[in-house]
């Protein structure tokens, strides 16, 4: 048989067989259905496409960041400024990527939102505090980097919201780092901590530093995996860096969600994470 033959051949089956699928996509109910589902469908593509570009929320349900994000605080972190790897697509799990795309170091002081190195599917926030070849020390309570004692000042107290919702007044301090940034932390006491002296922790290759600013609440770089802590991040975790507060309800202290409404803080809407 002729091979002009055998593709006319072709095209007859192949136009029988779609045939009835043309049909029914001709018919006005059918039709109705699909044009009704363009937008939700075009809406959620493009959704997906920002959250993985662009911005995408997080929710904080810790103390680990007091003062400087609340529990129940839901954040917008930015994605483009670290680059992008495939923890930068939602809901996308798998072994961290050893490489990212137009990937960029992060700033000592950003507060960032990565993977966990020990479970990967759990999100986690705090502040960088070490870039490779950094080294990090705790000295009765005080936070050394590169060999330099961190310069901390008084700043009042503030309400440190344990687990069962019950407010703490802690002492609060401002802390300044090398490059002049400022933060709040909050610290009960000084020396007496669990993780007050530690020995130096020098940030390998390709790893970042990370701290809550809870300083007496925070399962951290201080802390190795095997311990239930966070260890080095590699930089293929990194998500995004918080930028801003978006929404926050105080749910520790709502007894079921029909009172969601009622603990909800405007005050903390729209506020610059920093």
């Amino acid at each position: 048989m002729k091979t002009d033959d055998l593709l006319q051949r072709a095209r007859v089956t192949a136009a029988e067989l779609f045939a009835p699928v043309a049909v029914f996509f001709r018919r006005k109910d059918v039709r109705a259905v699909v044009e009704w589902l363009k937008e939700p469908v075009y809406a959620v593509v493009v959704m997906f496409a920002l959250t993985t570009i662009i911005a995408q929320p997080f929710y904080v349900p810790s103390g680990s960041m007091e003062p400087t994000l609340a529990i129940g605080d839901a954040v917008f972190a930015l994605k483009f400024p670290y680059g992008y790897s495939r923890y930068s697509i939602p809901f996308m799990n798998g072994p961290t990527p050893a490489k990212r795309l137009w990937g960029r170091l992060p700033e000592v002081g950003d507060v960032v939102v990565f993977r966990l190195p020990r479970d990967i599917s759990v999100t986690y926030v705090k502040r960088v505090i070490g870039l490779p070849g950094d080294r990090i020390q705790m000295r009765d309570g005080r936070l050394w980097i590169n060999g330099k004692e961190l310069p901390v000042r008084p700043d009042g107290v503030g309400d440190d919201e344990d687990e069962l919702g019950n407010d703490i007044m802690t002492p609060r301090y401002v802390e300044t780092l090398p490059d002049g940034r400022e933060h709040p932390i909050f610290k009960k006491s000084w020396g007496g901590g669990l993780m007050d002296n530690t020995d130096v922790y020098v940030v390998p290759p390709n790893h970042v530093f990370m701290m809550g600013d809870n300083r007496d609440n925070s399962l951290d770089s201080r802390v190795p995996p095997d311990a239930g802590g966070v260890g080095y991040v590699p930089l293929g975790n990194l998500v995004g860096r918080a930028f801003v507060v978006i929404g926050s309800v105080d749910f520790k202290k709502a007894d079921g969600l029909w009172e969601w409404p009622f603990q909800f803080r405007f005050s903390r809407v729209l506020n610059r994470v920093r």
